[in-house]
């Protein structure tokens, strides 16, 4: 196979700028992001950080000048000395720990990648998580390639109207200006191989994305051979449509097998995250029934290579098929396993699932080996829910473990306070970011220097917020009360709370407006004021989340709250940066127990921003009794409506008692340095165990190298 070379002209002195424009390796480096940023700032800002529609749109005369610039290239060879020796670097943690290898790659099965927002093919959670492995075993050298689907319309873009109804918007992306090439068959075809639908087969095309040392291939079924109807399968990420939804699954798992093997790809090891991609499996079962063996033997053998992550401990999150489905695009199936009807559909069951459906999760759990929850607690939860599945089996040692999850540090750091960790950590402590001794030199910080970084990333959210509503008033986008309501009035200088979350019921996103009356006395202490900024996208089928969206945003318009509760609309991996480094408080408020993990919070703890939540997911672990603050006592009454109202006058409790005293206890130069305290105690403890380094170091000890 061979890929598209880019077309985009270039002095021969700067030959390589695109070369490393399409390499999201620049995403996550500053050299290489501030080596674009000086060739046109202006540019740059204006194609939102996208190396390739900046090139593309440059002035061949500003490129000319910079390829005899003495300073900018001075900057590139740098950065291009940097870029080639991270990646064709022999001295990575896998080579040197794990010097006996694997005799493949490690191949990453996952519905959606969240690498960089010009490349907007994820939701949320799940594809942040993806994207940060990948870059992360490019880091640490561990061979992986990822598989996913190409949805050139995305998930949705987020408009808020004037009565404060989400509404969603498409747009195709401009495949020749995003980070992506096409793959091409030795004939020069984009169709390179097909996938049988039902009765029907389709053809397949893939697009290659380079995530520094990591291959990511997204699926396509834009390609000549197939019907219109086809060729619009994979155009949306998480359509309602059932019938639809199954399609897409066979065409990433059973697609991604036979992309693959197109390919001349031969993993040792095969990681399904969450069930959407547990037909990989079955392909590769019917793989080894064609060459002679037996199902059981099958099965066997694709088991123990296989590892499944599950996410989801609410039983509704779980994806499940009709029985009428599966009959429908697996019924030949049967003949090619040598098993009949009856036993292909106990694949899809469990004791307490057979219902007349298909769930994808039991899916994964008979065909995987290695089952992992995605943290301490969600281990527990994970246990207690499938233990049917294996009858006899005392319930703590049911075959699921955990490896909590992570983030990549590199990428969600500010870069300010990557120099303050430059300065007191040590010149290299993002190579040696899990180490945990290094962070306790945290404690050095002056706390005068710390402080002054974060109120410089809080006035960089408030200037943001300010020119996404000056830009939403100019456009006529944006009613005078919108403007009010997207956070054109916050003030740098009050507590700031930060509620940013996919809005679902179970994340109680309304929690903290559930006494309306208690909560402007809050926002309007004339001593001691707060104020919230909220980001969240509801599904577009999700009728109740959406009405709770409304709900909280004619809230915060609200001119009783003085424009000090915002609504940041449209909300994505750019403006996420700005939140996680910029508020003061994370709060997270789920139902217990329906937190499988939760990331996001680990990214706003790595920029000085403590935590504020119900001992869920992570914190559940996290939580020192020093280093944030818990909602609740962490156990649930098992009443939603006792539930909700014990937690909210907790968190009540928790800002009046204890969270506003201590954010506004200043000494004479206005320092607060209690609060500081706890900033420090939550980047010492949390930051080296809860990062996507130590995650994927963990998972090749315990399940891909055992």
């Amino acid at each position: 196979m061979i890929t598209h070379v880019t077309d985009i002209t270039l002095p021969q002195r700067i030959g390589r700028l695109d070369e490393l424009g399409y390499n999201l390796w620049w995403s996550w480096h500053p050299s290489a992001r501030a080596l674009f940023r000086t060739l046109d700032y202006p540019l740059w800002k204006m194609t939102g950080h996208n190396p390739v529609r900046m090139l593309r749109e440059t002035d061949p005369a500003k490129l000319t000048s910079a390829g005899s610039d003495p300073a900018f290239l001075s900057i590139y060879d740098s950065v291009m000395a940097e870029f080639d020796a991270d990646m064709h670097g022999r001295d990575k943690w896998f080579a040197t720990a794990r010097p006996q290898g694997l005799s493949g790659p490690v191949v990453y099965f996952s519905a959606e990648f969240a690498i960089h927002n010009s490349l907007p093919i994820y939701a949320g959670g799940l594809g942040i998580l993806a994207g940060d492995i990948c870059k992360e075993a490019s880091d640490l050298g561990i061979p992986l390639v990822g598989v996913g689907l190409m949805y050139p319309q995305g998930y949705f873009r987020q408009r808020i109207s004037s009565e404060g109804w989400q509404e969603e918007m498409y747009s195709q992306l401009e495949f020749e200006k995003a980070p992506l090439t096409p793959v091409l068959s030795p004939e020069g075809s984009r169709s390179i191989t097909s996938v049988r639908l039902g009765d029907r087969s389709v053809f397949i095309g893939a697009w290659l994305v380079r995530v520094g040392t990591t291959n990511l291939y997204l699926l396509d079924t834009h390609v000549e051979g197939n019907s219109l109807e086809d060729q619009q399968l994979s155009a949306r990420l998480y359509i309602a449509d059932r019938e639809i939804r199954i399609q897409q699954e066979i065409l990433l798992g059973a697609g991604g097998v036979c992309l693959l093997r197109a390919l001349g790809v031969y993993p040792s090891i095969w990681h399904a995250n969450e069930g959407h991609t547990a037909f990989m499996m079955v392909e590769r079962v019917r793989e080894e029934v064609s060459k002679g063996l037996s199902f059981k033997e099958a099965v066997s053998k694709v088991g123990s290579a296989s590892v499944f992550t599950t996410h989801t401990p609410v039983p509704a999150g779980h994806d499940v098929f009709s029985v009428d489905l599966i009959e429908k695009y697996f019924h030949w199936y049967w003949d090619s396993l040598g098993i009949d009807r009856e036993r292909f559909l106990e694949l899809g069951q469990t004791d307490v699932h057979r219902n007349g459906s298909f769930n994808m999760t039991a899916l994964a759990l008979n065909t995987a080996d290695q089952c992992n929850a995605v943290s301490r607690l969600h281990g527990i939860v994970a246990r207690q829910m499938w233990s049917t599945h294996w009858p006899g089996v005392e319930e703590d040692r049911v075959p699921i473990v955990h490896v909590t999850n992570g983030i990549h540090v590199p990428t969600w750091i500010a870069p300010e306070m990557d120099s303050l960790f430059q300065k007191y950590l040590a010149p290299d402590w993002i190579e040696r970011h899990d180490d945990l001794a290094m962070w306790e030199r945290v404690m050095e910080i002056p706390d005068h220097e710390l402080w002054k970084v974060h109120q410089t990333l809080k006035s960089k959210l408030t200037s943001t917020l300010l020119e996404m509503a000056q830009i939403g008033w100019s456009k006529g986008e944006a009613e005078p009360i919108q403007v009010l309501a997207m956070g054109a009035l916050l003030h740098p200088e009050v507590l700031t709370l930060g509620f940013v979350r996919r809005f679902a019921a179970y994340k109680r996103p309304a929690l903290i407006f559930r006494d309306i009356q208690r909560l402007k006395r809050l926002v309007n202490d004339p001593f001691r004021p707060l104020q919230v900024v909220l980001a969240g996208k509801s599904h577009p089928a999700d009728i109740p989340s959406k009405c709770c969206l409304q709900w909280v945003y004619n809230v915060a318009a609200d001119r009783e709250f003085q424009g000090r509760i915002a609504f940041m609309g449209d909300h994505d991996m750019h403006t996420a940066r700005y939140l996680v480094q910029g508020v003061d408080v994370w709060l997270n408020t789920p139902r217990r127990l329906q937190e499988a993990c939760g990331t996001s919070g680990m990214k706003a703890t790595l920029n000085g921003v403590p935590h504020l939540s119900i001992r869920d997911g992570w914190w559940y672990e996290g939580y020192n009794g020093a280093n944030g603050w818990p909602i609740g006592n962490g156990v649930g009454t098992g009443d939603p409506e006792e539930e909700d109202e014990s937690d909210a006058e907790s968190l009540y409790r928790v800002l009046e008692e204890e969270i506003l005293p201590l954010f506004y206890d200043r000494d004479r130069r206005g320092i607060p340095h209690g609060w500081i305290r706890v900033v420090k105690e939550a980047i010492r403890t949390l930051i080296p165990v809860f990062c996507a380094r130590r995650m994927l170091k963990e998972y090749v000890g315990q399940l891909y190298l055992q």
